[in-house]
């Protein structure tokens, strides 16, 4: 895979007690240095209106000056130093590298996939939270839509980090030109992704939601994406699908109760690349959550390994009641 880095990202330091470190871009260069084929790319920072382009610029611009001001806490969880801000700006510089790859053809073994932080999924219209200042993904996915140089109708956004993507699911949920879909732990921060959230006015039914229950595993999620994640893509017409890339769903992540084998995420990574594939679609990965330093940088080398050439290993077994039935209440809010 082509991997987007920055050694400017790793200089948001939120402190030594925060999960969110700069450890988590160190442990996946590490474990990256003992695969073959692996690619990095260290693409230019966004500017202040590309990221402008899904946040309030009012809010895009206090964040700039926070940064300046010597960061601080933004709130309990959400901390920035000075020099977070351009951190910020390569990070999601990055995000934008990785769409435009995918979408000048970069697929297989060059599939590209952005390590950039801080985070952004729940980086909402016009705050930050959750570790998260900036939308990487939800920027990405507008730069693909407004470029020039690409003729991007519609986009998707599959996220299977186990916190919901509030932040994306603000971004776009009136509209229906980005589509959202999110695999999280049901009850777990924020507290958002309700089965009957689907969106709103232009984006009613673009919106996604799979609340799974604490202690679900590999199975229920691939059956999620065989059923009802794959006939909604492929119905959207799709010319894009980006992948926010979470890898706390692990069995061993310490913050969350999802039971993902790092098996999981090769067949996750499987199940969406033959998706694009059959949409014609560009696809790219951009890093979110991960706070088991070891979980991280192997599950980020599983989804390098699918790509160059290695067979994901199907589960055993079946899932729980709860999960089959949030599974039947999502294909039933959507209509399948």
């Amino acid at each position: 895979m082509q991997f987007g880095y920055s050694e400017v990202c790793l200089e948001h330091d939120p402190g030594p007690r925060h999960p969110e470190t700069p450890d988590r871009l160190r442990a996946i260069r590490e474990r990256l240095k003992r695969k073959h084929g692996v690619e990095y790319v260290d693409a230019g920072p966004a500017d202040l209106e590309t990221i402008a382009a899904v946040h309030d610029r009012e809010y895009v611009e206090s964040v700039e000056e926070f940064c300046a001001d010597g960061g601080g806490d933004w709130d309990p969880d959400t901390s920035a130093v000075e020099a977070t801000w351009d951190a910020i700006q390569h990070s999601t510089g990055l995000a934008c590298w990785a769409v435009d790859a995918a979408l000048e053809g970069a697929s297989g073994r060059q599939t590209p996939f952005s390590l950039g932080r801080p985070p952004g999924h729940h980086a909402v219209y016009d705050d930050a939270m959750g570790f998260c200042f900036a939308n990487n993904a939800a920027i990405a996915a507008q730069h693909a839509l407004d470029s020039d140089d690409f003729d991007v109708e519609r986009v998707a956004i599959v996220d299977w980090d186990v916190h919901h993507g509030n932040g994306t699911q603000d971004i776009f949920y009136d509209r229906d030109d980005v589509v959202f879909v999110s695999l999280h732990e049901q009850g777990l921060y924020p507290g958002t992704g309700d089965v009957d959230e689907t969106g709103e006015g232009a984006g009613t039914g673009a919106t996604m939601n799979f609340p799974l229950p604490a202690g679900t595993g590999d199975a229920a999620y691939l059956a999620a994406v065989d059923g009802p994640i794959t006939t909604v893509l492929e119905d959207a017409d799709i010319d894009l699908l980006l992948v926010s890339a979470g890898f706390d769903a692990h069995r061993h992540d310490p913050i969350s109760r999802i039971r993902l084998s790092t098996e999981a995420y090769a067949l996750l990574t499987d199940r969406l690349r033959a998706v694009a594939d059959e949409c014609n679609a560009g696809l790219a990965f951009v890093l979110e959550g991960g706070y088991s330093l070891d979980v991280l940088a192997d599950s980020v080398a599983m989804v390098h390994e699918t790509f160059d050439g290695r067979e994901p290993i199907e589960p055993n077994g079946d899932f729980s009641d709860d999960a089959a039935a949030v599974i039947e209440d999502v294909a039933d809010a959507h209509g399948l």
